[in-house]
């Protein structure tokens, strides 16, 4: 272990640096000094396992949370020997035992297992129109996908791996803090077992490269905002040779200049003239499935009124259903009159009676009772 030597300032980040930055600039250093590209010099070797060493742990958000606290205590043996077996030989089993009751994580388990690569997060927005009819679609994803030359075994082709010697392949160590033996992953191989001699010169002894890659997709009609779409085996690669975690697809819609969506049912607002409000008729709006939608008006409608159309909504994910269409009447008075509407208009207000408009009636009829009430 490089100890003293801080792993923020080896691998030339801010402690702040995220999982990319730092990821960044190990790859930037490992190209600098990498064996390879310097032969015989000890001094660029040296720097390389340290330098890999630092990104080992920061990679790793449990190694790093415990690094930022601990400094590189967090990963020395301690109170017993190189063995783990120290004074105190009658307690030396009851980590053990704990393992044996609890599990791993009192005992700390043995040779770590490689890890199921991540599941990735892709965003994608369509409009509304979209997520009526589905789609089949491309898309573009920067992931870590194996290495080909090393089949991901992070080994250099025609070489492998050898038993750890500070675990002697176990996989973990054993100390002793007072009465306790512990079991916890080995600092040297992080658990599993075995180091690489000879890491392989394509990924750095990753088993995995960043790649970007195109992949096709089928969105299913009925998608709405935050539908996940899961692609199995699409996600980053396992370490060394392990199977490679899913992609989500996260699906947002876009807002329509027409439709508001609430799950599988549509919402609008239609104008009326106020001729039609009273008259009654047939109006049509066109359809996200490209087909006029007939509404009748019956005569009368007032403003705010809601007219709902059967099955003329989004289609209901995975099923052959539809929603419902719920249509806002707003009648609109009119603005420009020529001057026969006007007289038109005059002559029929000269007819009212009142009972043409009863809420209105009987609200003034409200205000004359309240006024009377005031003067009594």
């Amino acid at each position: 272990m490089t100890t003293g030597v801080d792993y923020y300032e080896l691998l030339e980040v801010e402690r702040t640096a995220d999982e990319k930055s730092i990821k960044s600039a190990y790859r930037r250093l490992a190209m600098r000094y990498h064996p390879d590209k310097n032969p015989g010099c000890g001094e660029s070797e040296a720097k390389f396992k340290a330098i890999s060493e630092a990104y080992d742990c920061l990679k790793d958000p449990q190694k790093r949370a415990a690094y930022d606290r601990f400094g590189h205590a967090a990963f020395r043996q301690g109170m017993g020997n190189g063995s783990g077996r120290g004074p105190g030989a009658d307690f030396s089993d009851i980590g053990d035992i704990f393992e044996t009751i609890f599990g791993s994580a009192f005992g700390g388990g043995g040779r770590q297992q490689t890890r199921r690569g991540a599941d990735l997060r892709y965003d994608m927005e369509i409009g509304l129109e979209e997520a009526f009819h589905g789609k089949d679609a491309k898309i573009e994803v920067d992931i870590s996908v194996s290495c080909e030359p090393c089949n991901g075994t992070g080994a250099e082709p025609g070489t492998g791996a050898r038993a750890c010697g500070t675990c002697h392949g176990h996989g973990k160590v054993r100390t002793q803090q007072g009465f306790f033996v512990i079991d916890r992953p080995c600092p040297q191989c992080h658990g599993r077992g075995e180091v690489i001699e000879r890491p392989c010169r394509n990924c750095q002894g990753e088993g995995r490269v960043d790649k970007t890659q195109t992949l096709d997709i089928s969105i299913p009609p009925g998608v709405d905002h935050g539908t996940r779409i899961r692609l199995s085996g699409k996600g980053e690669a396992g370490q060394r040779g392990a199977p490679p975690g899913d992609l989500y697809i996260f699906m947002h819609i876009r807002p329509h200049k027409v439709f508001q969506r609430d799950g599988t049912t549509l919402a609008t607002r239609v104008p009326i003239s106020f001729t039609t409000a009273a008259l009654g008729g047939q109006i049509e709006i066109p359809g996200l499935d490209g087909e006029a939608i007939s509404i009748e008006i019956p005569a009368g409608i007032q403003s705010g009124k809601q007219l709902r159309k059967r099955g003329a909504g989004m289609p209901v994910l995975q099923s052959k259903g539809r929603g419902d269409l719920v249509i806002e009447i707003m009648v609109e008075t009119p603005t420009r009159l020529s001057a026969k509407q006007k007289e038109l208009l005059r002559e029929f207000q000269e007819t009212e009676t009142g009972e043409e408009c009863p809420e209105s009636r009987g609200f003034f009829d409200k205000l004359k009772d309240a006024w009377n009430d005031l003067t009594e």
